[in-house]
């Protein structure tokens, strides 16, 4: 049996919190100024990682510093899928419906079957251990995209502290169908990831500041039939804070997490609104249609009914 952490029940409203700030008429449209954002799970210590698994029909999301994996029922039970990780962060649902982790503590990428079953998918690159792999998409031919910082090789709470193996901290383009790692760009400290629909962009977020560095921006790349990155520019820089985790939707507007909330832009670049959150946000992701955003901030799992989903 499940370990039931929060048993079923309605979501608790947010208190002492301003609504959806719209900077841009449409971004009302999509998110209504009377919106409010709701708790779904208030006891965790680091959350992180959310994406939604449709083949367990829940919200799953990670709790870093308690190592554990999170998932969230539609009847609002709460229960752990994962206990004593290492460290696990990012998520992502790969083609076949398996669960996809990034492990700061192991240094490597691994999956759980809709059955349970355990997997390792990829480790090293070039013979060597990477950093600690943090964030991941699965792209429409199927190859994993993920990004390889150094977070969980610096901080204690989130890793296990060593020396690097590798000399640099890139994107990463992993094919399962031939179980290879392909190094497709280096940045400071890549982190949160996302395509543009259709997969000829690539938005990618360097947060080196959050250790020290001047980075707190998203990147975009161009991807070519080659599954090639080129002409990177800086498609947004983020203040306050960091964006952490970004994800875009159906329209090709870009969220993305920052200190006061979830940020909005076009894809041209444009500040759209802003959901603000009482605390930090680390990340977020949409429902199946697009109906709902949830959204990692520290202790608590966040959502938000939005006004229109994808189509």
């Amino acid at each position: 049996m499940p370990d039931v952490v929060r048993h079923a029940g309605p979501p608790d409203p947010v208190a002492h919190v301003d609504g959806p700030r719209a900077l841009d008429p449409c971004f009302a449209e999509v998110v209504a100024h009377d919106a409010r954002l709701m708790s779904l799970y208030d006891q965790a210590t680091f959350s992180e990682g959310p994406v939604w698994w449709p083949a367990r029909r829940m919200l799953i999301w990670s709790d870093v510093e308690g190592r554990r994996v999170l998932g969230w029922r539609e009847d609002g039970c709460v229960e752990v899928v994962v206990d004593a990780t290492p460290f696990i962060n990012g998520h992502t649902i790969d083609r076949d419906g398996a669960l996809i982790h990034c492990e700061h503590g192991t240094r490597r990428l691994s999956r759980t079957l809709p059955d349970g079953r355990y997997q390792i998918v990829v480790d090293t690159y070039q013979g060597k251990r990477f950093n600690s792999p943090d964030d991941v998409v699965c792209a429409d031919d199927g190859a994993l995209w993920f990004t390889d910082p150094a977070y969980g090789l610096v901080l204690p709470k989130q890793g296990a502290l060593a020396e690097p193996e590798l000399d640099h901290r890139s994107v990463y383009r992993f094919d399962p169908n031939t179980g290879t790692a392909a190094r497709m760009a280096d940045l400071e400290q890549p982190n949160g990831l996302a395509f543009a629909p259709g997969g000829r962009t690539l938005y990618v977020t360097d947060t080196s500041r959050s250790l020290g560095g001047d980075r707190h921006t998203i990147f975009a790349f161009e991807v070519t039939g080659e599954s090639v990155l080129a002409n990177r520019r800086v498609f947004a820089e983020v203040e306050p804070g960091i964006p952490d985790g970004v994800r875009t939707d159906s329209r090709g507007w870009i969220w993305t997490s920052s200190q006061a909330g979830v940020q909005v832009f076009s894809a041209e670049g444009y500040q759209l609104g802003l959901i603000p959150t009482p605390q930090v946000c680390s990340n977020l992701c949409f429902s199946a249609g697009e109906r709902r955003l949830f959204i990692t901030s520290k202790q608590h799992l966040y959502a938000i009914d939005l006004a229109h989903g994808a189509g």
